[in-house]
């Protein structure tokens, strides 16, 4: 009833008419030539100001159609109606509700393909409301606040979920398990995160670049996944370090598989295998992870390359090229087989990427690497190529134009053309199904395995997806478990 009143004299301050014709705000950013040398990250967030005039432009729908496109289905209208009332805290508490990495996706995910392509003012032929925009005001203003995150362990012991005494593992700290483990825990349940490599996120830590999500960001949403009580174990490989009657032995009840699609995939091209040809998971996990561009005190050095040429057109093969110039090249390619507007990268990426200084190469297709005598790739021959039918997605079908192509001097290669699930933890579970891409098997109601206790989420069962969508698995898959738990059915 509260809830209904402060937001019913909301309305009433402002008409329809009048709040359709502000305009929608524009994102403070860092000027291309200063960033393009850093890792500072590009987008600034709004201020105060910005947020409390954006979240007039919302009219608080009676039945919310943005809602419907939130793969968390967070409650949109309610969140932005209190950052327009002035309580932001509040609105990072209903963030919180449904989103266990609130921050993450303010950045990260495709709002416009999502929440915001399904706002009213779409349909009036305007510009939808900025609802990443705000998303990541409010989580970032709860991330800032001294209430939540200078408590002493006792305060914040006080505060976990009351615990029902049941173990669940987790096996990957990227979005899928992060959100399950956040899910789970509200839940009751003793949360334990195992995690292959040396720090937690997953590939929002090693596949993401600091300019577009900073570590300090990641870290704080697991800090706050730890004052809900989840534990993270690093360095520790399910299916290699341990084994699944070893998570049976220590009293897991049921285990959460969302170990990625880390396995990258190749063209099999001629001269893939040369020295400077490399996977854009190679390429980015050594240089976000392991600081492979350092000047100094870097183990795994990478080659900066002075002209680097990245294949693809996804967020992925983005964060490479603008990664590449960052690290120094003077040259930075994007390669693409089809035409821009097939590209599934997000428009603001490509924007931030040509902003910079990226060179789009569209309609082309590498058909072969060429190396030196050291066997170091020196160019690279690209097939010209014509868009003809539109394929099952829609998107139209790229075919060569014969007898047409162009050879350019590259020194370095990033394929970024997909991925595949990690093979370790499935063909270490017998009896597990798999599907013949080798992604685990699960019902789309519940994400159940054909092994009851197990259930699977994110790129282990979608192959390569979205944050976002990786995180509604997470939840999803976390309240099916618990319902099957109260049943007794595992």
């Amino acid at each position: 009833m509260e809830n209904n009143q402060w937001r019913s004299e909301l309305r009433k301050k402002m008409t329809a008419k009048e709040r359709t014709a502000i305009e929608r705000v524009k994102m403070p950013e860092l000027a291309p030539k200063i960033r393009r040398k850093n890792y500072k990250e590009v987008n600034c967030g709004l201020t105060s100001e910005q947020a409390l005039q954006e979240a007039k432009r919302c009219l608080d729908c009676p039945k919310p159609t943005c809602v419907l496109g939130c793969p968390v289905s967070i409650d949109i209208p309610h969140f932005i109606k209190n950052i327009e009332r002035g309580e932001i805290l509040e609105a990072a508490k209903i963030l919180k509700e449904t989103s266990a990495l609130p921050a993450v996706c303010g950045r990260v995910c495709p709002q416009e393909k999502q929440c915001e392509a399904l706002c009213i003012h779409k349909k009036m032929g305007k510009q939808s409301v900025a609802i990443g925009y705000l998303e990541r005001f409010a989580a970032d203003y709860s991330l800032g606040s001294t209430s939540l995150n200078h408590r002493s362990p006792s305060e914040i012991e006080a505060n976990f979920p009351k615990t029902n005494g049941i173990k669940i593992a987790v096996a990957g700290s990227g979005p899928a398990g992060l959100s399950f483990a956040g899910e789970a825990a509200k839940l009751g349940y003793y949360v334990t995160v195992f995690e292959a490599l040396h720090e937690i996120g997953g590939v929002l830590k090693y596949g993401i670049p600091e300019f577009r999500l900073p570590n300090m960001i990641i870290d704080a949403e697991i800090e706050n996944l730890k004052q809900l009580g989840v534990k993270f174990v690093i360095n520790c490989i399910i299916g290699k370090t341990l084994m699944l009657d070893d998570l049976k032995n220590d009293g897991f009840r049921a285990i959460f598989v969302a170990s990625g699609a880390g396995l990258p995939n190749f063209m099999h091209i001629k001269g893939e295998n040369l020295i400077g040809v490399m996977s854009s998971n190679e390429y980015l996990t050594r240089i976000n992870l392991m600081g492979a561009a350092r000047e100094q005190n870097s183990d795994t050095p990478v080659f900066k390359g002075k002209t680097v040429a990245v294949i693809g057109g996804g967020n992925t093969a983005m964060d490479s090229v603008r990664t590449a110039l960052r690290v120094g090249a003077e040259r930075a390619i994007i390669v693409y087989r089809r035409s821009e507007e097939e590209m599934p990268a997000r428009i603001e990426e490509i924007k931030h990427a040509k902003e910079e200084g990226v060179e789009f190469m569209i309609l082309h297709n590498p058909l072969e690497y060429i190396g030196d005598e050291n066997g170091r790739v020196r160019q690279m021959i690209l097939q010209k190529m014509e868009l003809g039918n539109p394929d099952e997605n829609g998107r139209r079908s790229p075919k060569p134009i014969p007898n047409a192509t162009e050879t350019i001097d590259v020194d370095v290669v990033v394929v970024s053309v997909g991925v595949s699930p990690n093979p370790l933890i499935p063909s270490s579970i017998e009896g597990l199904n798999l599907s013949k891409r080798n992604t685990v098997l699960v019902d789309e109601s519940t994400l159940q395995s054909s092994i009851p206790t197990i259930f699977a989420g994110g790129d282990i069962v979608r192959g390569g997806a979205t944050v976002i969508l990786a995180m509604g698995d997470g939840r999803k898959a976390a309240r099916a478990m618990h319902e099957k738990i109260l049943n007794k059915e595992i």
